[in-house]
């Protein structure tokens, strides 16, 4: 796959994204449990006597609490709307959509046992793995679809998607494109390179880090080379410490942006009127780095069966292609390409899914979010 056939296939497709906002409600939720079935516990829809059961008593619950999804990134405004379209008896309430994956735990463990919790999460590898006495086994209908080595075999987690980190830049401010990391400690820069927060707490900041240090020397065991190149970012004068969101793209406030592909590009011509027409999207040269996020439903989740419905939704084929259509590479790709339910045409825009990116294993994440913790505030300190 050629970088720049991944880039005009998003491109081309990013545009679906579909903005959408919500309030977190306060009612109490109706019982989701029918004569027979604890809706927390049940581990898959078969505990309800089936999908029809699960939506019955998801229709009961009547509401649905998600956490950290911008409409632009990977397509979950249309992917909302979608849901709420399907299961109009369910109102979708989306909080602090431009938050972490640290802020998705935050929120479970401060609103636990409330009815504003959370009940799902999309989150980094390295955020979950130290919190996985938060979430609750549950096995889609189409479990087998999900390659083994992308999901937890007792159904605590399974990966949902990916793309590759990016460099996104205002060409109206960067004339020439970067063509490698080092570029970015280029005077050009001052005061221009943004990242999506704290590394310590954000896992596309922290992916940030692991693509400077695969790009410098490092690898995915050893992301010291990457906190390095910060360092020198910030002594150059060319780290903003402004999170960048669409917003401030769009402003000029931050013309280099570190990210996922597919957030790059959707922030670009394909954000339609809140994008900027001049900002592009370079995937480097050299090593790659990707990382699938997250499926998860809370334990606590206050509207358990609404939950478990929505990761229904969300491993269906047809959210897997919206997935697609914004760039980001979904789970069940090869199931789907061989059970010809993905979206041929879509697919042959974007290209196949890049076969040699890196992506850090729980193991690595961990250590690395280790180190981060350890070093980060006194690299750009």
């Amino acid at each position: 796959m050629t970088i720049k056939r991944f880039i005009v296939g998003t491109a081309f497709v990013a545009a679906v994204a579909i903005s959408l906002t919500a309030c977190a409600s306060s009612t109490t939720p109706a019982s989701s449990n029918s004569d027979s079935v604890n809706a927390k516990t049940a581990t898959s829809a078969e505990d309800f006597g089936g999908l029809k059961g699960l939506v019955a008593a998801a229709n009961k619950e009547g509401q649905l609490n998600v956490i950290t999804l911008p409409p632009s990134w990977a397509n979950y405004g249309k992917i909302i709307e979608g849901f709420e379209k399907k299961y109009p008896k369910i109102k979708i309430n989306s909080a602090n959509p431009d938050g972490s994956s640290a802020d998705e735990v935050a929120a479970a463990k401060s609103q636990k046992g409330q009815t504003t919790a959370p009940d799902v999460f999309d989150i980094g590898t390295a955020v979950l793995s130290q919190n996985l006495d938060l979430v609750a086994p549950y096995k889609v209908s189409n479990w087998k679809d999900i390659p083994d080595d992308f999901k937890d075999a007792s159904g605590k987690w399974y990966y949902d998607y990916t793309g590759l980190m990016s460099v996104g830049y205002d060409s109206s401010v960067i004339k020439t494109a970067p063509k490698k990391m080092s570029d970015l400690l280029g005077s050009d820069y001052n005061g221009k390179v943004s990242i999506k927060g704290d590394p310590t707490q954000a896992n596309e900041a922290a992916s940030a880090v692991y693509l400077a240090a695969l790009q410098s020397g490092g690898k995915a065991s050893d992301i010291q080379p990457g906190i390095d190149f910060f360092a020198k970012l910030k002594k150059a004068g060319n780290f903003k410490p402004v999170t960048p969101t669409q917003a401030t793209v769009a402003s000029g406030e931050t013309p280099v942006v570190i990210q996922w592909s597919y957030n790059n590009l959707a922030w670009g011509k394909a954000g339609g009127s809140a994008g900027n027409p001049n900002f592009k999207t370079v995937v480097l040269p050299g090593t790659a780095l990707g990382s699938y996020y997250n499926q998860a439903i809370n334990a606590d989740a206050p509207h358990p069966a609404a939950a478990r419905l929505w990761e229904e939704w969300i491993y269906s084929p047809e959210v897997q292609n919206l997935y697609l259509a914004s760039g980001a590479y979904p789970a069940t790709l090869t199931a789907m390409e061989a059970n010809k339910t993905v979206d041929a045409k879509v697919l042959a825009t974007v290209g196949a899914a890049p076969k040699d990116f890196v992506q850090l294993t729980a193991d690595q994440a961990t250590a690395a979010g280790t180190l981060l913790t350890a070093k980060w505030a006194s690299a750009i300190g």
